[in-house]
């Protein structure tokens, strides 16, 4: 089996922001773009290296390429939920497109940027797990070639439901090995993903992936993180289930002792509801009935 999980940032960045594997890189960003937009070549910006990645960590952990047509890309997995996630993204596309200028500081070499966010969270609240967001006319939906400057891709890892005899086309194999990469190893590649060459390279370089002591650390450090954040969503889901049911069974106690209070005393009924007898009787007092 591949024994590194390609959703934490280490091994995500290793394994498609590294030169040797552009290739990869590109299948995932086609699979993501539509038709017209398709690309042939790619020119890494930020490659991996464990000293810049180190020295990244209090930034964004993206892998940043430009294709042969100058439009820029941005690649992120993000694997701890955030509400503003959407705003963040934002700011780091514009952010790109505006540093253009330090090179030539002219505003006719300014190039499209687009961001490709990989979210190991729900955060719209449809069912679909990819979505694409760009400019518009408002009234009309027309779209314009003078504001064709900025489009942002959200796939959606946790909504993906289809099994490997419903695949339909690259994006469901990218998505697929994201989320079952552990499943697989370079000599039980189910079909399904093997028909796609990028996708069987992927999962021979995941499996084959050598991490340094450095590196280790760093995995398993962020390996860690992503656990305890998933407990820490689950405790508190379960706690709101817990929360949500104590008050219902609350709400219902009440409903029973106010239906109660003309036949029988506040002690029956308390014993009735498990209500104290002050509560019952404050209710008493707000119903107007004793």
């Amino acid at each position: 089996m591949c024994r590194i999980n390609p959703k934490i940032d280490i091994a995500f960045k290793k394994l498609f922001g590294s030169e040797e594997n552009k290739d990869i890189l590109k299948s995932f960003i086609n699979s993501v773009l539509p038709a017209h937009e398709q690309v042939k070549n790619l020119e890494l910006k930020n490659p991996y290296n464990l000293a810049t990645y180190i020295s990244g960590k209090s930034g964004i952990l993206d892998v940043k390429a430009q294709a042969e047509n100058g439009v820029w890309f941005d690649v992120e997995m993000q694997i701890g939920e955030q509400l503003f996630f959407g705003k963040r993204i934002k700011y780091y596309l514009d952010k790109m497109y505006v540093d253009q200028l330090d090179i030539s500081e002219n505003y006719s070499t300014l190039k499209k940027v687009i961001g490709i966010a990989i979210l190991d969270f729900d955060y719209f609240p449809d069912d679909r797990y990819k979505r694409g967001i760009t400019y518009k006319d408002i009234d009309t939906d027309e779209r314009y070639e003078n504001f064709n400057l900025s489009d942002i891709y959200f796939i959606e890892l946790k909504k993906f439901g289809k099994d490997l005899k419903h695949l339909t086309d690259t994006l469901d194999r990218w998505i697929t090995f994201l989320n079952k990469a552990h499943e697989y190893n370079r000599n039980n590649i189910p079909k399904e993903l093997s028909v796609d060459i990028d996708v069987k390279k992927a999962i021979d370089k995941l499996e084959i992936m050598y991490l340094d002591d450095d590196e280790k650390l760093i995995y398993e450090n962020e390996r860690k993180i992503k656990l305890d954040k998933f407990e820490e969503i689950r405790t508190a889901e379960f706690k709101g289930i817990e929360k949500g049911r104590e008050e219902g069974e609350k709400l219902k106690a009440i409903e029973i002792a106010r239906n109660l209070l003309d036949v029988l005393d506040e002690e029956i009924i308390s014993e009735k509801t498990g209500l104290s007898v002050e509560e019952i009787r404050k209710l008493s007092n707000i119903d107007g009935k004793k």
